[in-house]
């Protein structure tokens, strides 16, 4: 743990959209203006939405410093993994922080759709290198939402944020989870701290033929589209010897209506979900394979057959 200058703590923020982005700028202005913290920044340097916990590996990453008033901040050439990974290993920084926070994303990032998020997957990085982090997301809403949302959405979220340092520094801080933490649209008139746990809501994604790379709107973290463009009817088949131009396109969704992360949310809640890296399955699946493995494997011909011209003895384990 360090704690950097004077007794405050460190904490370094990342997130997906990039960190020009009106809600890492947001965050970031909270907590320089809190005095509480010492802030440092690796973010990427565009943006990167819904790349999950992608990772780059063969080429080199370039950190570029920036200017933002009360940090120490880098834009990165990488993913939010990336940039989390590349901020605790001590080769950019001179210590490893106290607490990261990804965020705070244009968008909610709740049920499946956390799958797909590079905001949980900043924080889930941290995780694995055994660094306490939370991602922060904000319900954004064309058209309801404004830019200051985020600066709300920050605010709301201070406490838990001073919250999470006090137990890390009694080092009372669980180590076996992270946070995800979703705000409402309405955020000034939330009805207060939900502890929730991830559901199964989704947005239903198909696929429509374009003209080009660039027709169709962009997508939020939540899978919904940002603009109000139009599916249209499909373009005129090119010529099948050309390549073939597809955009996503909204189908319909499939809602969790549980006392989950998102039905919460959509109620108006502040939504706090622990989080781990394990997603192992349900107990009437392991239950059904526990029997169907061992039973099908030894009656296969590919098993068989593999058994007595390779010589297999090993016995199947579950």
């Amino acid at each position: 743990m360090s704690n950097g200058e004077g007794d405050r703590p460190a904490v370094m923020v990342t997130n997906d959209d990039g960190i020009d982005a009106p809600g890492i700028r947001a965050l970031l202005h909270v907590l320089v203006s809190s005095n509480r913290f010492n802030v440092y920044v690796c973010a990427p340097d565009s943006e990167k939405s819904a790349v999950s916990h992608s990772i780059t590996w063969q080429k080199a990453l370039i950190a570029r410093p920036v200017e933002i008033d009360g940090t120490v901040a880098f834009a990165v050439s990488g993913t939010p993994a990336d940039c989390t990974s590349l901020g605790v290993s001590k080769a950019l920084f001179p210590s490893v922080p106290d607490l990261v926070i990804s965020g705070i994303n244009m968008g909610s990032n709740c049920g499946y759709h956390i799958t797909y998020s590079g905001t949980v997957a900043g924080a889930r990085e941290a995780f694995f290198n055994g660094v306490p982090s939370i991602s922060i997301s904000y319900d954004w809403v064309g058209g309801k939402s404004t830019v200051n949302d985020f600066k709300l959405a920050a605010e709301v979220c201070l406490p838990i944020i001073c919250g999470l340092l006090a137990e890390i520094k009694k080092k009372t801080y669980p180590q076996n989870c992270f946070l995800n933490v979703d705000v409402p649209t309405d955020v000034v008139n939330h009805k207060g701290y939900r502890l929730t746990n991830q559901g199964k809501t989704m947005v239903k994604m198909g696929w429509r033929q374009v003209t080009s790379e660039s027709e169709g709107g962009k997508m939020l973290s939540t899978m919904t589209m940002e603009t109000n463009s139009s599916s249209g009817s499909e373009s005129e088949s090119p010529n099948l010897k050309q390549a073939l131009a597809f955009k996503r396109e909204v189908k319909g969704s499939q809602v969790d209506n549980s006392d989950t992360d998102h039905s919460c949310l959509k109620e108006g809640y502040i939504t706090v979900s622990p989080l781990g890296a394990l997603t192992p399955a349900d107990m009437d699946s392991r239950d059904f394979y526990k029997q169907w493995l061992p039973g099908y494997l030894e009656g296969s011909k590919w098993f068989t057959y593999h058994r007595v011209e390779h010589h297999f003895d090993h016995e199947i384990s579950v």
